[in-house]
């Protein structure tokens, strides 16, 4: 050894002390501080949707109905039951999605009650009573999505199989003797039991285009040719958007579907936005889209019809004919009505336009809340949106980047298509409010993406950190 040079070896004891340390400050659970934000909002949340059901009571029948609020209580019951499963299975979680979905739950199911109370309808046959269950099968769903679904990215390995489940769904209401007899081929019925299945398909398909554009990102990166300062993609690399884009026509034409075609449309031009980063994806697909718009309104009746209700609405002839703008009519004037603070819950006539309580569960509000009511609905939706798309900037890998900011671009996409139809700013569609309206396949899909969301925030907030220090 050389000579000035001394080598020390940390004695036994000391090194076993570190690692007992080292072990205790890993079994410390570090102050769960995401979910207690988590539960602080779910009481506010608790308190609005709780007060907003005494004064549609109250508004409407002039006493307190305790029947139905205690009844809302089991639903409460479950949403905390989520609440606790997160603490224990996924404590780092987003603490703003769960609140936001049941504020926005919570007061559509105030307003589909109210509405109720001015048709008298009551138990079964009252929409609220269903919308109660659905909702309660819906938290049921969240929860054992949250419980059995540990690592989102198992959902990569089914990448085709989705997609096939999928398309399947789509395709099961042209099955002969489980369609209904609805305006849109988009409702299968078993019995009494009647579901809406493209409202699963849009997450089947979601991780459908999350895994194959994680597995096909290279080649619809590959440089193309460059044109007003934009490089556009090859022609081979079309290929994808094309089907995605006749497969969309397809569900319009058959299944006079307008809405569905054009979220599923939609949802994949952003995820491949976000997987490419190319600007010349969107330009094609809003070129596409406007096109498709264009040929469909000129080639099927349905859609024909639809954009006349939209351009000329008020002409008394389009108002009174069948199919016309009488429902879009009723509703702009009911919304007129509402004004800035609205007429208070319980005090208005949403009922009058029909159906108040699904396609313009929003007007409905808006008469009864005001602007002011209708502006913090669209912000809460925005709140939501934006969390979902940072939840998958943040993500850890490409598929759950894809996945969370395709949902979350769905959800975002589905109100503007709904509030711009019933506002007159572009032609209505057959979707619902997501949350909001009356829907029992529609709340069940909405709160499983609630699910993937917290799953996949979970695993991009608790991965492992480095500290510097």
């Amino acid at each position: 050894m050389s000579a000035g040079v001394t080598r020390q070896t940390p004695p036994t004891d000391a090194v076993s002390t570190d690692t007992a340390v080292v072990r205790a400050l890993k079994r410390i659970r570090v102050p769960q501080t995401q979910r207690n934000r988590e539960l602080f909002l779910l009481i506010f949340a608790f308190a609005i949707n709780g007060s907003a059901l005494v004064l549609v009571q109250l508004g409407a029948l002039k006493a307190i109905d305790w029947t139905f609020l205690v009844y809302c209580g089991g639903l409460t019951a479950l949403v905390l039951a989520l609440h606790i499963v997160l603490r224990l299975l996924a404590r780092d979680a987003d603490p703003f999605v769960v609140p936001i979905a049941t504020l926005l739950t919570g007061l559509g199911l105030a307003m589909i009650y109210r509405i109720d109370l001015a048709l008298k309808l009551h138990g079964w046959e009252a929409a609220s009573t269903r919308q109660l269950a659905w909702a309660g099968i819906a938290l049921v769903g969240a929860i054992a999505i949250v419980v059995l679904l540990r690592n989102y990215r198992v959902l990569f390995r089914y990448t085709y199989v989705s997609g096939l489940a999928g398309v399947v769904l789509l395709l099961l209401p042209l099955i002969p003797g489980l369609g209904t007899d609805a305006n849109a081929d988009v409702w299968v019925s078993f019995g009494i039991f009647s579901f809406q299945p493209g409202e699963i398909a849009k997450i089947l398909l979601a991780i459908f285009f999350a895994g194959y554009l994680v597995r096909t990102r290279e080649a619809l990166t590959s440089v193309g040719t460059r044109f007003l300062g934009i490089t556009w993609p090859r022609a081979r690399e079309l290929g994808p958007l094309l089907v995605i884009w006749l497969v969309s026509l397809g569900i319009i034409v058959v299944q006079r579907d307008l809405g569905t075609g054009l979220l599923i449309f939609g949802m994949f031009v952003a995820m491949l936005y976000v997987a490419t980063g190319k600007t010349s994806w969107v330009l094609i697909g809003v070129v596409l889209a406007a096109l498709g718009a264009f040929l469909a309104s000129r080639v099927l009746p349905y859609v024909g019809g639809r954009f006349a209700n939209w351009l000329d609405a008020f002409n008394p002839e389009i108002i009174e004919r069948p199919g016309g703008s009488y429902q879009l009519v009723q509703g702009i004037f009911g919304l007129a009505q509402g004004g800035l603070v609205g007429t208070g819950l319980g005090q208005g006539r949403p009922y009058i336009t029909p159906l108040s309580q699904s396609d313009y569960i929003l007007p409905s509000i808006g008469e009864e809340l005001g602007l002011i009511g209708v502006f913090a609905i669209l912000c809460l939706y925005m709140v939501f949106a934006s969390r979902g798309i940072r939840i998958g900037l943040a993500g850890q890998d490409d598929f759950g980047k894809l996945l969370a900011t395709g949902l979350s671009f769905t959800i975002a996409l589905q109100v503007f298509i709904m509030v711009g139809g019933v506002t007159r700013i572009i032609p209505l569609t057959g979707l619902t409010t997501p949350f909001l309206a009356a829907g029992g396949s529609s709340l069940v899909a909405n709160w499983l993406i609630v699910a993937l969301l917290l799953r996949i925030s979970d695993a991009v907030r608790s991965r492992p950190r480095v500290v510097i220090g």
